[in-house]
């Protein structure tokens, strides 16, 4: 369905792996109605491996770029927005896949997308109207990840522990914090930075309302 609405601008928020960049984004569209603000989540964009058995699943670094699924991510975000809408997958981590839900997202004035590694996609940056940089101390963002992949992910402590020091460290060395230089804003502490986080709502009002 298409709707005719004002010109659409894109969010991105990004960051390493517990820096508080989902409750930013999280906080930023709960300030605005769903017909103002929609969402996206990088994590979502997961390339679906059906093909691997579940144990070959959980060996694949999916903290590297190469493991999202960016060209469908970049072609969601041109028929948003050019004002249409769409159906974005959904990733399950207890399966380490894509599952066969899908949420539907309409356009909006104001699109946000979120993820660990969006700035270091060149073509994802071009899209981007405001490019946002969550930055977080290592040793804060390790114990979040912690506590919300034993408690709401269902992994294991041990699991936790090996992929952090195997995958996710050395690739958010390599890629996130270099891509950190992309954003036009750099915030501290993210969602509980309530001065950062009044500001964007500033700027989307100032875009919604002129």
């Amino acid at each position: 369905m298409r709707i005719e609405i004002m010109e659409t601008i894109l969010i991105g928020i990004a960051g390493g792996t517990g820096s508080g960049k989902t409750t930013l984004a999280d906080k930023l569209v709960d300030s605005f109605g769903r017909d103002e603000v929609s969402i996206l989540r990088h994590d979502n964009y997961y390339k679906r491996h059906d093909e691997m058995d579940y144990e070959a699943r959980t060996k694949l670094n999916y903290d590297h770029p190469d493991a999202f699924d960016t060209d469908l991510l970049c072609e969601h975000i041109r028929l948003l927005k050019s004002g249409q809408s769409i159906d974005m997958p959904v990733y399950d981590y207890t399966i380490h896949n894509r599952s066969d839900r899908t949420v539907h997202v309409d356009t909006a004035p104001v699109i946000v997308l979120e993820g660990i590694l969006i700035f270091a996609e060149p073509a994802l940056c071009d899209l981007m109207d405001i490019k946002v940089f969550v930055d977080t101390d290592a040793d804060v963002r390790i114990l979040r990840r912690i506590v919300r992949d034993v408690k709401e992910r269902g992994r294991s402590l041990d699991s936790v522990i090996s992929q952090y020091l195997t995958t996710v460290k050395p690739m958010h060395e390599q890629f996130v914090e270099p891509s950190k230089r992309r954003a036009d804003i750099i915030i501290p502490e993210g969602g509980e930075n309530i001065v950062a986080l009044e500001m964007l709502i500033e700027r989307v009002k100032k875009h919604l309302h002129g």
